[in-house]
């Protein structure tokens, strides 16, 4: 099933978020461009922000163990951190959908 295809949910990330995670992505030492990435990304954020179990993850952001190992791949690598340190150094823009 294409992301075009699904209905996104309200937690996923929007197309604009999108290009800010990926251009810090990039920035954070993640090569690689996947065409599931951003399904994968959104299944670990859905999972962190609910608490729930892995193996409770919705099917729409592919099998758990894929999710949980591209979790734990860049919690040991380190991108977690410099994907966090780098939004935090990004300037505010004005009018964020995000109330900050």
């Amino acid at each position: 099933m294409s992301r075009d295809d699904r209905v996104v949910g309200r937690g996923n990330l929007s197309d604009k978020d999108w290009s800010v995670l990926e251009s810090v992505l990039a920035a954070a030492g993640v090569r690689r461009r996947s065409e599931n990435r951003r399904r994968l990304v959104d299944g670990v954020r859905w999972r962190v922000r609910t608490g729930a179990p892995w193996r409770d993850l919705p099917p729409e952001y592919g099998p758990w163990q894929t999710v949980y190992g591209l979790f734990r791949r860049w919690q040991r690598q380190g991108v977690w951190a410099r994907v966090l340190t780098l939004l935090q150094a990004r300037p505010m823009r004005q009018g964020s959908s995000h109330g900050r």
